[in-house]
C-alpha cells in the first residue's frame, strides 16, 4: 500500500500534466516535421513538371514574342508613370508603347530551317 501514496503524491504535485504536456509536445513536432515532408514532396513533384515544360518566348520587357513584329519592335501598350507625388512615387500612369527593340531569349522552333536530307528526283 506504501506505492499507492508515492503514485497519490505524483498526481498531486503534477506528474501527470507533465506527462500529457511531454506527449501533447511531441506529438506537435511530429506532426510539424511530417508536414514539412510533404511540402518538400509536393515542392518537387511541382519542380520535375516545370522543368518538363518547354521555354516561353518572353522578351526582356516581360512580353511575349508574340508581341513583337518581325524587326523585333514590341507593340504592346504598357503603364507609364507621368505625375511623381512629393515623396517621388508615381501618382498618375498612362498608358505608352512599350520601348523594347529587342527580343532576347529562346528561339522558337518555327524560325529553325533545316534542308532536305535526301533528293527525291534523283534516286536513279
Amino acid at each position: 500500500m506504501n506505492w499507492f501514496w508515492w503514485i497519490f503524491v505524483f498526481f498531486m504535485v503534477g506528474g501527470f500534466s507533465w506527462i500529457a504536456d511531454t506527449g501533447r509536445s511531441a506529438l506537435k513536432t511530429r506532426h510539424e516535421r511530417r508536414m514539412e515532408r510533404l511540402k518538400l514532396a509536393e515542392d518537387g513533384r511541382l519542380a520535375i513538371e516545370e522543368s518538363h515544360k518547354p521555354p516561353e518566348a518572353v522578351c526582356g520587357c516581360t512580353h511575349h514574342l508574340a508581341k513583337h513584329d518581325k524587326t523585333g519592335k514590341c507593340h504592346e501598350d504598357v503603364r507609364s508613370p507621368v505625375e511623381w507625388d512629393a515623396e517621388k512615387k508615381p501618382s498618375r500612369f498612362e498608358l505608352r508603347q512599350c520601348n523594347c527593340q529587342q527580343y532576347v531569349g529562346p528561339q522558337p522552333l518555327s524560325k529553325i530551317y533545316a534542308d532536305e536530307l535526301t533528293d527525291l528526283d534523283n534516286l536513279d
